[in-house]
């Protein structure tokens, strides 16, 4: 037999060939504590708060190394390429446009879009990110957070059956390696995510800046970790007192710099309700 990470991105790859859309096998992780000090570190990290405060729920990428004595999520981008990486042996995953070349997203242009639309795309895109999940189990995190799960309601040429297969072969890996997995945004997807595929808890950005926070809390309860960031706020004309009043907001909700800088920088932010 294998060692247990092999033969969970094995059965990984088989299950995001299909459609799947049940939740993975019985499996019970441990969910993030919901209350404490929650940070959001995947710039610049620190192993406390700038007042020297303990943190006790930290989100860093999956090139960090887990805080020690804290519940720990790793960050990996499952629906876009990470800025930088090779994907050159794998052009069938990568959503294209009419004239053939890659689709960036707008917003992050050195992130190509996934497009995991069809079986032989989705095992390409597992040979890129399993290793990375892998890698969070292996480093001792606790849960991955995976992102960019609504690229499918953001391109219209993405088959949301394919998305979906794909964030159940997502499931099914992290629970296989004993993590927790978090739905990353997508509000209009948390009652399938949760429901249907078995996410465990969220990581959301911004719900108090567009009130949709009860499309996460009704659905996860007090397992969401949300991040509020001061330019939208601005735009939306609120303060983070506003957010910190709303009752459907987490029990974890915190303001931070939207480039996540470090505690030196002038640009650094950080509050919490």
């Amino acid at each position: 037999m294998g060692s247990p990470a092999l033969v969970a991105l094995a059965g990984f790859a088989l299950v995001a060939c299909g459609s799947a859309t049940s939740p993975a096998a019985d499996v019970t992780p441990d969910l993030p504590p919901i209350d404490g000090v929650f940070d959001y570190q995947l710039g610049a990290t620190a192993d406390e708060l700038s007042d020297g405060t303990r943190i006790d729920v930290v989100a860093r990428d999956s090139t960090a190394a887990p805080l020690e004595g804290a519940y720990n999520v790793c960050y990996v981008n499952g629906f876009q390429t990470q800025p930088g990486a090779d994907w050159s042996e794998h052009p069938s995953a990568l959503l294209r446009d009419a004239s053939g070349d890659p689709v960036r997203d707008p917003d992050w242009p050195d992130e190509i879009v996934l497009d995991p639309s069809t079986a032989s795309a989705r095992e390409a895109i597992l040979e890129m990110v399993g290793p990375a999940i892998e890698g969070c189990a292996d480093d001792g995190f606790d849960a991955i957070e995976i992102d960019n799960l609504d690229t499918w309601t953001r391109f219209d040429s993405i088959s949301r059956e394919g998305a979906v297969a794909l964030a159940s072969a997502y499931v099914t890996a992290a629970h296989d390696l004993g993590l927790a997995i978090a739905q990353k945004n997508a509000a209009e997807a948390a009652s399938t995510a949760h429901d249907d595929l078995g996410f465990d808890f969220a990581v959301v950005e911004e719900c108090g800046t567009y009130s949709e926070c009860a499309a996460y809390t009704d659905v996860y309860g007090p397992h969401v970790l949300q991040i509020e960031y001061p330019d939208s706020l601005a735009e939306a004309s609120l303060s983070f007192a506003d957010v910190c009043a709303d009752p459907d907001r987490s029990p974890l909700t915190i303001l931070r710099d939207r480039d996540l800088v470090g505690q030196e920088d002038a640009a650094y932010v950080f509050e919490a309700c």
